[in-house]
């Protein structure tokens, strides 16, 4: 009995072309998934940086520009007259 157990390896086949290509095309696109991710998070990281600092810009901008009350006015009154015509 014990000399029928056979203890070498298994034969395995070498892998062909196709199957090559397919191993390193599946790990070139995880490679590519993992950049892109991280492309995502890091740069959404840095917005929030600016963000926090555009709004003490923005104060100083604010008080310099005028603002743009009566142009909305002059709509409604606009719209208003439309209305009596009818």
């Amino acid at each position: 009995m014990p000399g029928d157990l056979d203890l070498s390896p298994p034969e395995v086949p070498e892998p062909t072309l196709l199957e090559s290509l397919l191993r390193y095309g599946l790990f070139l696109g995880a490679v590519f998934q993992l950049i892109c991710i991280l492309a995502v998070i890091i740069p959404s990281s840095k917005s929030h940086h600016e963000q926090e600092v555009e709004p003490q810009d923005m104060r100083v901008g604010d008080q310099v520009k005028k603002p743009k009350g009566p142009v909305p006015q002059i709509r409604q009154k606009v719209k208003k007259e439309s209305k009596k015509k009818r």
